[in-house]
């Protein structure tokens, strides 16, 4: 697909209207704990039922990244059944966390002990070059070609994250959106004017101003505890400024850096300056990642940036924040003229001695499909959605079902990679240095020594030896 000339972030009249935004890193939201039982509509076409009646009384596992919507697991669950109710075969499907920290280790132990689940989906910027690098994953390239026949190209980032020496070995399964957000009745109680972009020092002194503890107003929502959504906001503030884990080939740490330590420094300030006190929640140095979500969805925050369950949460259960949030292109720093916006897909991968690989490929070939994915895109709003260019196109809900899902679009299918001045490229290559980097918590670490008081200069030195440590043994060697 030609992409327009119209830059990105120049579309107003979206994002004033609730467009969603998609970062290069971040998760978390919480759910409803009791979802309805969900409707579901998905027939199993025709030619997927042909391919699998030789496997007729036949079963697989599955595991599944956890959704931070209830309501959409559940829609994804009866997805799962419909498949095996009409192929005659058995599907048990369980919900793994992935910000648990050793979720990697875990099933590489079930992989090689041959008690691994037939398929997984799992976010492919987070975890599928580690997996790779593990010798865990089957290729699936004749899956993926398949399936670009069918539905043209997948969303532009999968291309960097789920190819290895031009092998597939994930299937792009749905993109998932992560946004930033601001209480835009509170910046106009202060005559504040909603913006596309904001530079992370204008953000800062704007959650400042908005707060007000006495009516349990807290500007600044995000925490530097050890959680998901704390490392996608580390790591993106720190490529703002010119700064990044690796090198743009994924091989060499490069953390240590003046540009580093300039955005450390800055996000310590928040956190350890008693000017910025007041527009911090309580309790907020311990939070995880729920917190944020539900002090958002309990009109407490005036700014968080999350994945798009915690927007999801606020339209479908009908909370009046959602009438009050403006969505906002995530902040530029010093090296970046606009935002560094990848988005993230999950992805199918079939792990290595999979029983019943044969089936896990057709089944992800179903749930990728508009029938299947709906059920589960309607549960979420923004936070899964097609990605595939004309999975799109084959149902009204995708183009038309939220004033945020164009431009989403737009990002699934923008031309790759993103610049900094200094000469840094998004996304750089996929690294499972970098991944279990940011799975070890390394970023969030790092701060938490800053708060407590060491330099900012040292707390990074630290930080970029426990990463030469991890690529090391990641079999990147420095």
């Amino acid at each position: 697909m030609v992409m327009e000339e119209t830059p990105l972030w120049s579309r107003r009249e979206l994002l004033r209207t609730g467009v969603g935004v998609l970062g290069a890193a971040g998760l978390a939201a919480c759910g409803d704990s009791s979802p309805p039982t969900p409707q579901v509509q998905a027939e199993v076409p025709k030619e997927l039922l042909d391919a699998a009646a030789s496997l007729k009384g036949s079963s697989m596992g599955v595991l599944s990244q956890k959704l931070y919507s209830e309501a959409a697991n559940a829609a994804l669950d009866a997805s799962i059944k419909k498949f095996a109710d009409a192929t005659g075969t058995k599907i048990e499907n369980s919900l793994v966390q992935a910000d648990a920290g050793d979720v990697v280790a875990k099933i590489d132990a079930e992989v090689k002990g041959g008690v691994a689940r037939d398929l997984a989906f799992m976010t492919d910027s987070r975890f599928v070059a580690q997996f790779q690098a593990l010798g865990d994953l089957e290729d699936v390239t004749d899956v993926v070609t398949a399936l670009s026949v069918k539905y043209g190209q997948p969303t532009a980032e999968s291309k960097n994250f789920c190819v290895f020496n031009g092998k597939w070995f994930a299937i792009p399964y749905h993109f998932i959106g992560i946004g930033s957000f601001l209480r835009k009745d509170w910046m106009q109680e202060k005559g504040i004017a909603p913006k596309d972009v904001y530079t992370w020092e204008e953000l800062r002194d704007m959650c400042l101003a908005i707060s007000d503890p006495a009516n349990r107003r807290f500007g600044w929502g995000m925490t530097v505890n050890r959680s998901g959504d704390a490392n996608g906001m580390i790591e993106a503030l720190i490529n703002a400024y010119g700064g990044s884990i690796a090198s743009n080939d994924g091989r060499k740490v490069t953390f240590d850096s003046p540009e580093t330590v300039q955005a450390v420094t800055f996000l310590g300030d928040i956190y350890t300056n008693p000017k910025y006190k007041p527009m911090l929640p309580p309790g907020v140095a311990a939070w995880t990642d729920s917190s944020n979500n539900e002090n958002w969805l309990a009109g407490v925050l005036g700014y968080t940036r999350n994945q798009f369950s915690v927007y999801a949460d606020s339209k479908t259960k009908k909370n009046p924040v959602y009438g009050n949030t403006h969505v906002f292109a995530d902040c530029i720093g010093p090296a970046t003229d606009k935002p560094l916006l990848l988005g993230q897909s999950q992805g199918f991968v079939v792990f290595k001695g999979a029983k019943n690989a044969a089936l896990a490929k057709l089944l992800a070939q179903y749930l990728i499909s508009a029938p299947a994915l709906l059920g589960v895109a309607k549960e979420a709003p923004g936070l899964a959605l097609p990605a595939w260019e004309k999975v799109w196109d084959a149902d009204p809900y995708f183009s038309s079902g939220d004033p945020a899902f164009p431009i989403m679009r737009k990002i699934t299918q923008q031309s790759l990679p993103l610049t900094t001045k200094n000469g840094l490229a998004f996304p750089q290559k996929a690294s499972a240095g970098q991944q279990a980097a940011v799975g070890a918590y390394v970023l969030t670490d790092m701060m938490q020594q800053v708060v407590q008081g060491t330099a900012p200069a040292k707390a990074v030195q630290a930080a970029h030896a426990k990463m030469v440590q991890i690529f090391t043994q990641q079999g990147l060697p420095q």
